[in-house]
């Protein structure tokens, strides 16, 4: 079984039935397979992919993400979703780094493509919603696919990094598999359910809990179009009837206090990508008739990994229980397991555990160890197995469910020839959850041109990442041994 197969199954089944509703546009699922097979057989006969090639996917939430999606993996080729947010100096390095020739994308990233082939001549962009409509019909014969098995590569899914660079995890179909049968059996989900798509599709608890899981179960995908304003988003929501929504818990923030009708057709809402403040989940299940859950995963697990459970008890501050056939543990440093109420790194084993970091050994062996996947989060469990996160061991701030390195700031603001120092923290942000806040320390007779700054970053790095607020130091923090004090900066705000 592979991804491509399962997805073939559903439609064997489902066939007529809507996959995916897009405005006032319903997709069925033999029209989504049929235009799936479409871009299968453009990237095998124009473009010559070949079983284990990478093809990029550069797209803003549409419908055409899951024909580009399940046509590339019917070639047996890895999918890079790339974040639609990202300026061309920071998708060139991902194109670079995973080998891709070939990147389905659309009209509206028109410069950023045009910068994009200037500097990577050897890559082939097409438009996808031009393939996926208009491209070749599939032919009546079945064309000899390559055989997949659940140890393939599947998707590249890239994380921003400590290093400065994002990195590659490495997603099976079998991980990805496997994570999509979790979340069915602890969401209860069903064929009848209809997934509210709010968050980028890029995202992998997008890709595994609004697309992967709706269409392996037969289910649907009700693609929203635009999250303003937030009434459209309910009347979208009631209008399709959707039953499962997960998002981020600015939006429910945003939904808190809406008038929502008696027949309101959601059945959960599920917290997930940051953590989510205690008041928030107290306020919404009080004054709103769906639940909210707290779920918890990264990007590394496929990504779900526990959950609060439907049917309860439920418990705020925490990030539940494992979900099904996935195991947590607490451990130390060096990998001894702590007990109930001891405080050290949470690690997770399963079979949703990615297989590593593409091309970086090194990096795969801090993460990956005796079977066990390091999150980087620290936290520890109670009495019933409920698990709760305290910290975080890696220096990463999380925006609007999107996590964020400062090592990845500081290392484009250091290019600026005033800048002798620079580091970044994050600052709570009620409607984000949290915010880049950078300080910065001018060489020797140079004086900090704060615009000239934030032009540059703006101009690098995607908009989420580029501090809303710089502090100009005449020198940033140390201890004795030289390492610079975050610590104490983050005393300053």
């Amino acid at each position: 079984m592979n991804l491509a197969t399962a997805f073939a199954d559903t439609v064997t089944r489902r066939r007529e039935s809507i996959a995916l509703f897009w405005g006032p546009e319903e997709f069925t699922y033999a029209a989504l397979l049929q235009q799936s097979r479409r871009v299968a057989h453009w990237l095998t006969n124009a473009c010559g992919v070949r079983k284990g090639d990478r093809i990029g996917l550069w797209l803003k939430n549409c419908p055409e993400f899951v024909p580009a999606l399940f046509g590339a993996l019917q070639t047996g080729a890895v999918v890079v979703p790339i974040n639609s947010f990202l300026k061309p100096d920071e998708v060139r390095y991902i194109l670079e780094d995973a080998g891709i020739n070939v990147l389905l994308s659309e009209e509206s990233m028109g410069d950023a493509l045009s910068q994009l082939r200037a500097v990577r001549p050897v890559l082939r962009i097409e438009m996808a919603r031009s393939l996926v409509n208009s491209g070749p019909g599939a032919p009546p014969e079945p064309h000899p696919w390559p055989a997949l098995s659940e140890e393939d590569l599947a998707v590249l899914i890239y994380t921003s990094g400590t290093t400065g660079h994002p990195k590659g995890a490495m997603l099976t179909h079998g991980n990805l598999l496997h994570n999509v049968e979790s979340c069915r059996q602890v969401l209860l989900a069903v064929k009848e359910d209809r997934f509210v798509a709010v968050l980028p599709m890029f995202h992998s608890f997008m890709l595994t809990v609004c697309v992967l899981l709706p269409l392996l179960v037969g289910g649907s995908i009700v693609l929203v179009k635009s999250l303003h304003p937030p009434r459209n988003v309910l009347a979208e929501i009631i209008h399709r009837r959707g039953t499962i929504l997960p998002a981020v818990p600015p939006f429910f923030r945003a939904l808190l206090g809406a008038d929502l009708p008696r027949d309101f057709p959601v059945r959960v809402c599920i917290s997930g990508g940051a953590a989510l403040p205690v008041q928030l989940l107290h306020d919404f299940n009080a004054r709103m008739p769906v639940p909210l859950v707290e779920g918890y995963g990264l990007s590394e697990a496929s990504p779900v990994v526990s959950l609060n459970p439907l049917l309860g008890p439920q418990k705020p501050g925490s990030i539940g229980l494992p979900i099904a056939n996935v195991e947590m543990s607490v451990q130390d440093d060096e990998g001894r397991f702590l007990g109930v109420g001891e405080t050290g790194e949470i690690c997770v084993r399963g079979g949703n555990v990615m297989r590593g970091y593409w091309n970086r050994p090194e990096e795969s062996s801090k993460v990956l160890r005796n079977g066990w996947l390091l999150t980087g989060d620290i936290g520890y469990r109670d009495n019933d197995g409920y698990y709760y996160i305290t910290d975080r061991k890696k220096d990463m701030l999380i925006v609007n469910g999107i996590n964020v390195y400062p090592r990845e700031i500081e290392e484009v603001m250091y290019q600026l020839p005033f800048v002798k120092e620079a580091a970044v923290i994050g600052i709570n942000d009620p409607r984000k959850g949290e915010q880049p806040l950078a300080f910065v320390a001018p060489k020797e007779g140079c004086t900090v041109d704060e615009k000239a700054l934030l032009r540059h970053l703006r101009a690098r790095l995607a908009d989420y990442k580029v501090p809303r607020r710089v502090v100009v130091m005449d020198a940033l923090p140390h201890n004795a041994t030289g390492k610079l004090l975050k610590t104490a900066l983050r005393r300053l705000v």
